[in-house]
């Protein structure tokens, strides 16, 4: 099958023709397709560990599985946005909708498995439960969701922290000599993502940095992400919790949560919530912490991805 995935495009009309980047990993022509969808600032390349486990799997067992990792717009390969207000959740699912049509249109799919870290994970919720609330409709139901370290309810301290970082590489910082002096920048603000070894760090860093023209690197998304995150108050933040709340109540797809033990972003509380209050679920939500990690887990360690893997393929 393949060490590297394929890069293509897809053009989102309602953005005005705007692509939105995503690598493809398998068979194209696969039943089974398992979508994954990148944390705030991140890219799809940050799946490539995971994407090889599901296909080790599949190999395995004789299955055909197609995966599917977008770079959200702004992100990585994708483009950027003229209204920097609009790097906004609900019109990120209004994106993966119509990806997901369309896509079931080129090669139909009847198995749909979603794996959200972070922002990820919120657009999963605002796509499936929408879905689950008859708002809106997709060709395939999902049958698995992984939500990797979020909630409805999101901690203002760790949203305060994200923003004291959040856009801050473009025009007079965050211009990096080498590939590794970025990635070591990267991580005095990532070493919540827990243990990784330096060649570990530096693959998933390297997609996450484009080449300036001076031969220098720099971060690979739009800075003006920043706007829209921080335009946001802690009132407004609190009063999304309730639709939030009620998506995921709506979702109907068997669950996984995966969080850092450590994690300021996805609280105990908020966690344990999630397992008693998913409606719509066949089973109860079920949560996994992973210790020395915080937010979020990056899926890279073994135990990581062969938890998710055995999740999606049993």
């Amino acid at each position: 099958m393949g060490n590297q995935p394929t890069l293509l495009y897809f053009p989102i009309a309602h953005r005005g023709g705007k692509r939105m980047a995503y690598w493809q990993w398998g068979e194209p022509a696969a039943k089974h397709l398992v979508v994954c969808v990148h944390g705030l600032t991140r890219q799809g390349r940050d799946f490539d560990v995971l994407a090889q486990a599901i296909l080790d799997k599949a190999s395995r067992t004789g299955e055909s599985v197609c995966v599917i990792c977008v770079d959200i717009v702004g992100r990585g390969q994708s483009d950027w946005l003229n209204d920097p207000m609009e790097y906004v959740i609900p019109l990120y699912a209004q994106d993966m909708m119509a990806f997901l049509t369309a896509r079931h249109i080129s090669n139909p799919y009847t198995t749909l498995d979603w794996v959200g870290t972070s922002m990820g994970g919120l657009i999963g919720m605002a796509t499936l439960g929408a879905i689950g609330l008859g708002v809106v409709k997709l060709p395939v139901a999902a049958t698995h969701l992984v939500l990797n370290d979020v909630g409805p309810t999101i901690e203002w301290t760790s949203l305060v922290r994200i923003g004291q970082y959040l856009g801050r590489h473009s025009p007079a910082v965050g211009i990096f000599e080498t590939e590794q002096a970025g990635a070591d920048a990267m991580w005095l603000v990532s070493s919540s993502f827990g243990p990784h070894t330096s060649e570990q760090w530096l693959a998933l860093s390297k997609p996450q940095l484009k080449r300036c023209a001076d031969g220098k690197f720099t971060l690979c998304y739009d800075p003006s992400i920043a706007l829209a995150f921080k335009a946001v108050n802690q009132e407004q933040t609190v009063a999304g919790e309730a639709m939030m709340w009620q998506l995921y109540e709506h979702i109907t797809a068997k669950t996984l949560m995966t969080r850092g033990k450590d994690s300021d972003l996805l609280s105990p509380a908020t966690a344990k919530a999630m397992t008693e209050r998913g409606l719509k679920m066949p089973v109860p939500a079920r949560l996994v912490e992973f210790a020395g990690v915080g937010h979020a887990p990056t899926f890279v360690a073994k135990d990581q991805h062969d938890l998710v893997v055995d999740f999606l393929m049993n």
